[in-house]
């Protein structure tokens, strides 16, 4: 028993759909290739031309490398998660325009009070201290 549980934990765990390990390395390591060509590219490319075909470039190649990312393990379950948490926002209620005036100035109201009761406090122990300091025996 203790035999079949030891394998458990060092077999790789792969559900459906997932990529093995040695694929899902070789497209972080391309991504990672391109994202480094677009860098050197762009400084290569400095004097030959312009800003702007650099610019296109790069988000061409950073566009590939994001690709390339996303079709990984954890591009898929980064995919999933975002669209599940597109979902969940489709779901809030978000507050009306009043709403949140209105908690806003309740805020703010309670904001200064506190300030002036924390700057009385302050006075209040500056003024204590100042006595007890210049106090002579």
């Amino acid at each position: 028993m203790a035999l079949v549980t030891e394998k458990k934990k060092h077999a790789p765990e792969q559900t459906a759909g997932q990529k093995s390990v040695g694929l899902n390395r070789l497209l972080w390591l391309l991504a990672i290739v391109v994202i480094i060509v677009a860098a050197v590219g762009n400084i290569y490319f400095a004097e030959q031309y312009s800003t702007a075909i650099r610019v296109v470039g790069i988000v061409v190649l950073i566009a590939v490398a994001l690709g390339l990312a996303a079709i990984t393990n954890q591009g898929v379950k980064a995919l999933a998660f975002f669209s599940d948490a597109r979902v969940e926002m489709r779901r809030v209620v978000w507050p009306t325009r009043s709403e949140t005036t209105q908690t806003t100035l309740i805020v703010a109201g309670v904001t200064v009070v506190v300030s002036l009761i924390l700057w009385a406090f302050d006075s209040i122990i500056i003024s204590v201290l100042d006595f007890l300091t210049n106090l002579r025996f």
